[in-house]
C-alpha cells in the first residue's frame, strides 16, 4: 500500500473567490467576524486564520472597503515597507455583530458540501489496497488464529462492513486497532463544510491526527502551488466507540449558543474506519444500531437533518467494524446480518498459542518464566475451567503476580503459589451471598 497518496488527490489550492464555491455574503461575514473576534489587522494574519490564500483575502478586504465596512490604517513605518493594516469601521463592526448573532462561526472558510463529496470520492477507503505483508506487519505483536489474516485482508480492502465476534478477551479490539494501523496513508479532512448557509465543523483533533502532506515535503514549485488549506492533511481517521455509543451521536449536533453544527462520528470517520467495540453493551439495542447503518453501508451515502428538519445527503465512505462477545444470531435478525458483508469469528487460543502469548507477555514485562509454574497452570488450573484459554489471561495473571511481588518486596518471579493466588482473581466462585 502506498504510504503517500498521489499529489493529484490533494484538493487544489483556490485561485479565485469563485473557486471557494461559497456565497459572497457568507465570505464577507466570515472576514468581518474573524477580524472582530480575533482583532486581526493584516491580510497575512487573516489568510492564516481563514485558511485561504492572501490574494483572496485581499480581494475580500477590497470589496469590504468599497462597502465602507473596513478602513485602512496604513503601515507602522514611515517607509511603508510594513504590511498594510486594516480595521473595521463602525458599519463593519455593526455588520460583524449582526452576523455573529446569526452564527458565532468565524475563522477557516468552510468547504461546500459538493466539494467535500468530490474530495471524499477521490480519497475513498474503497481505493485502499492493503497487502498481506502490510497487514501482517500491523498485527505482528499479536498471536492470531490460523488463517485469520487470509480472511481479514479481503474484508478490509472491500471497504465494506465487518463483524468480529467470539468469546471475550481474545483480541477483537486489538485486531480492530491493527486494521487501523495497516491503512497507513493519509486523507484531507475539511475543517468545516457548508450546506444551505449552515456551518458544520468536521476536523476534530481528538479523531484526526495531522501529518505533513507530500505537497509540503516535495519541490519548491509544488510548495508554492500547495493545496487547499481549508483541509487538514491527516492520517486516515479511526473513530472508536464502545458502550457509550448512542444513536444521537450519529446525528448532527447543534450548538444553540454558537448556532453551528458538529459533524456526527461517522462523518468524522470519512475515508477511514469506524469501530463499534463491545456491541451489545450499549444502551441502544444492537438491532437499532445496525438499522441506522443499513442504508449508508449499502448505498455509500448518509442522510442528515438540520434543526429546521431539512434533510440532505452526505458521503458515507467508512469501513465499519463491529466487535461483539455475543453470537450474531442473538443480537441481529437475518436481514441485518445479510447487510454485514464479512463475519469473522475470533476464537480463543489453543494451548500452544496461549503458551506463546504467555511467554511474549512475560518477556515484555520482564517476568522470568518458570517451567514448574507453567506446568502447574496447564495441568492443575485450566482443567478447572475445561481448558478454555483466552488471550487476556496471560497479561492478567502476570500482572497479578507482579503486584504480589511488589507488595511483598520480592523481585519479579512466578511460582505455583503465586499462580494460585492470581487465579483467585481471574474467576469469581459462584456462590450465594446471604444478606
Amino acid at each position: 500500500m502506498n504510504q503517500h497518496m498521489p499529489p493529484a488527490l490533494a484538493p487544489a489550492r483556490p485561485r479565485s473567490i469563485a473557486d471557494l464555491g461559497l456565497p459572497a455574503t457568507m465570505l464577507q461575514d466570515i472576514l468581518l467576524k474573524t477580524m472582530f473576534r480575533r482583532s486581526l489587522e493584516r491580510a497575512s494574519e487573516l489568510s492564516e486564520a481563514m485558511s485561504i490564500p492572501v490574494p483572496l483575502v485581499q480581494d475580500l478586504i477590497d470589496t469590504a472597503r468599497q462597502l465602507k465596512m473596513i478602513e485602512s490604517l496604513g503601515s507602522l513605518t514611515s517607509s511603508g515597507m510594513e504590511e498594510m493594516r486594516f480595521a473595521l469601521s463602525d458599519l463593519g463592526k455593526a455588520r460583524a455583530l449582526d452576523a455573529l448573532a446569526q452564527s458565532e462561526y468565524y475563522g477557516a472558510v468552510p468547504v461546500p458540501l459538493e466539494h467535500f463529496a468530490a474530495q471524499s470520492e477521490r480519497q475513498s477507503i474503497k481505493n485502499v489496497t492493503i497487502t498481506a505483508e502490510k497487514l501482517a506487519q500491523s498485527m505482528g505483536h499479536l498471536v492470531l488464529p490460523k488463517d485469520l489474516l487470509r480472511h481479514l485482508g479481503p474484508a478490509i480492502t472491500s471497504g465494506r462492513s465487518v463483524l468480529l465476534y467470539g468469546p471475550p478477551g481474545n483480541g477483537k479490539s486489538s485486531i480492530s486497532n491493527g486494521i487501523r494501523d495497516a491503512l497507513g496513508d493519509h486523507v484531507y479532512v475539511p475543517r468545516a463544510i457548508s450546506y444551505g448557509g449552515q456551518i458544520i465543523t468536521v476536523f476534530d483533533p481528538v479523531v484526526h491526527t495531522e501529518v505533513e502532506s507530500p505537497e509540503q515535503a516535495t519541490s519548491t514549485l509544488r510548495r508554492v502551488a500547495g493545496f487547499d488549506h481549508r483541509y487538514v492533511c491527516c492520517q486516515r481517521p479511526a473513530v472508536i466507540t464502545g458502550g457509550e455509543l448512542e444513536l444521537s451521536m450519529l446525528d448532527l449536533s447543534y450548538n444553540p449558543v454558537a448556532r453551528t453544527y458538529t459533524a456526527p462520528l461517522q462523518m468524522k470517520a470519512t475515508g477511514g474506519i469506524f469501530i463499534v467495540d463491545d456491541l451489545g453493551r450499549q444502551a441502544e439495542p444492537p438491532q437499532a444500531l445496525i438499522n441506522r447503518w443499513i442504508v449508508p453501508m449499502e448505498a455509500s451515502y448518509d442522510i442528515l437533518a438540520l434543526q429546521s428538519g431539512e434533510k440532505f445527503v452526505v458521503p458515507f465512505d467508512t469501513l465499519v467494524i463491529f466487535s461483539t462477545n455475543f453470537h450474531p444470531n442473538d443480537i441481529f435478525d437475518q436481514a441485518a446480518l445479510r447487510r454485514v458483508f464479512f463475519k469473522l469469528k475470533i476464537d480463543g487460543p489453543t494451548k500452544e498459542e496461549f503458551l506463546r502469548i504467555f511467554a511474549l507477555v512475560a518477556k515484555a514485562k520482564k517476568m522470568p518464566l518458570d517451567e514448574a509454574t507453567l506446568l502447574h497452570l496447564i495441568t492443575k488450573k485450566y482443567p478447572e475451567v475445561d481448558n478454555v484459554y483466552a488471550n487476556f489471561h496471560a497479561p492478567f495473571l502476570i500482572d497479578q503476580m507482579m503486584a504480589i511481588c511488589n507488595f511483598e518486596g520480592l523481585s519479579p518471579q512466578m511460582s505455583p503459589d503465586l499462580i494460585d493466588r492470581a487465579w483467585e482473581n481471574l474467576y469469581v466462585k459462584k456462590e450465594a451471598i446471604v444478606h
